[in-house]
């Protein structure tokens, strides 16, 4: 018989995904304080590299294990590539370009919809979406719709949409969401540092050549070493780990189900740091998206 899992380790388990999606929302903002002050590639390229210089000695210090085959070794660094370099290359790439924190956060947030529409299709006979998941989708997108539409036509300086950095932004979705989803399918359970210095370094490799290429400099200031530190601290190490961990205790449904609440959050900090407007129209077409969201993810009674 297992033995019981203390009270204590419960409530924890219960706030991770809630804790996942606080640090989450962060991530747009670190985006927005440093993107001002480096290129999107370079700055991503050094963060991978203080992470894994981070992950290694405690992965020695432990006494972890690497996880042992090749074919493990490849589906790690393809999630990698896909969760690290394609999401957050895109993400950075999109608010270096002019796109607000909100706005990423909402054209993003869009993942769990995808995830869920997915799931549903492939599940066979029986399993098809639901008329409540495509009346979800719909308002989705509708809420996204309403939000760009005026970001394109009334954006302010760094708050702006232009096909260009939409077209970022929609490869950031798409990455984020196939990395998940082939995650869930291949990878194996293995120890979340060995994991995670394996996809950061598949997505260093990736990257670094980009860095190489961008013309701009780095340029070392308070805001910008504030933002590689919570971005390697409380994002790669805490928030990539716990998001790993989740998956592998198949929690991924609770992330999924919180994840509405990403874009409103991201939003209200934007607005309070960087005056990012919120206007009704933003109010309305982000309320329409997390609606929308809440349907496509909600179990089914």
């Amino acid at each position: 018989m297992n033995a019981p899992v203390p009270a204590g380790d419960n409530q924890w388990i219960r706030a991770m995904p809630w804790v996942f999606v606080l640090i989450w929302s962060t991530g747009f903002i670190v985006a927005r304080y440093g993107m001002p002050h480096s290129p999107p590639m370079s700055f991503l390229a050094v963060r991978y590299t203080l992470s894994i210089l981070c992950f290694l000695p405690w992965i020695w210090l432990a006494g972890v294990r690497w996880p042992t085959s090749r074919q493990q070794f490849l589906h790690l660094s393809i999630t990698g590539i896909l969760m690290h370099a394609g999401y957050l290359g895109g993400v950075w790439a999109a608010v270096k370009a002019g796109m607000g924190s909100g706005l990423s956060s909402l054209i993003v947030g869009l993942q769990p919809v995808l995830t869920a529409i997915w799931l549903s299709s492939m599940g066979g006979a029986g399993q098809q979406p639901s008329r409540r998941q495509w009346v979800g989708l719909v308002l989705g997108f509708a809420g996204l719709v309403l939000v760009v539409s005026r970001k394109f036509t009334d954006g302010g300086p760094g708050d702006t949409a232009t096909w260009t950095n939409l077209s970022f932004a929609v490869m950031a979705l798409f990455s984020i969401t196939i990395g998940t989803l082939y995650q869930k399918r291949y990878v194996q359970p293995c120890d979340v540092r060995t994991a995670n210095a394996v996809q950061l370094s598949a997505a260093l490799l990736v990257t670094l050549p980009l860095a190489l290429m961008e013309a701009e400099s780095m340029r070392w200031n308070a805001e910008l070493a504030g933002a590689m530190a919570w971005s390697v601290l409380g994002l790669t190490l805490g928030g990539s780990s716990l998001l790993y961990m989740l998956i592998q205790r198949g929690a991924a449904a609770s992330v999924t189900s919180l994840m509405y609440l990403v874009p409103p959050c991201t939003a209200l900090i934007a607005w309070v740091l960087f005056a990012e407007p919120i206007t009704v129209t933003t109010v309305a077409g982000t309320a329409l998206t997390a609606f929308g969201v809440s349907l496509v993810v909600r179990p089914p009674r």
